[in-house]
């Protein structure tokens, strides 16, 4: 189980993180759709540490002894998540991004071919 003091600390910062999420979008500083994988996974710690029975029933479903233990490979596993797809995003970027490149040098070239 976790202590009640730690229960609280980590509401408090769930608490914080959204509000950190929420003014990244309201400056436009992130991506609607790039903070719902962010907001989907600060929800399920969220539920998580509000409800610790939870997690105690996840960490035995999987054999994980220790509930920091579990706490700690579950924000790994969200973590991991997070990066795998944002690891997706800059690859399609830099694919777009190539493309992007080789159709302004055609279009130099073509250019150039004229003068």
């Amino acid at each position: 189980m976790l202590s009640e003091r730690l229960q609280i600390v980590l509401i408090i910062t769930i608490i914080l993180y959204f509000v950190i999420m929420c003014y990244f979008l309201k400056n436009k500083a992130l991506s609607l759709k790039y903070t719902l994988l962010w907001l989907f996974a600060g929800a399920v710690m969220g539920i998580l540490v509000a409800f610790p029975d939870l997690l105690i029933f996840f960490n035995r479903l999987i054999g994980i002894q220790g509930n920091m233990n579990g706490l700690f490979i579950w924000a790994i596993a969200f973590i991991l998540c997070i990066l795998l797809s944002l690891t997706s995003i800059v690859s399609r970027q830099n694919n777009r991004i190539a493309r992007l490149e080789k159709r302004v040098r055609e279009l130099e070239m073509q250019k150039n071919e004229r003068i």
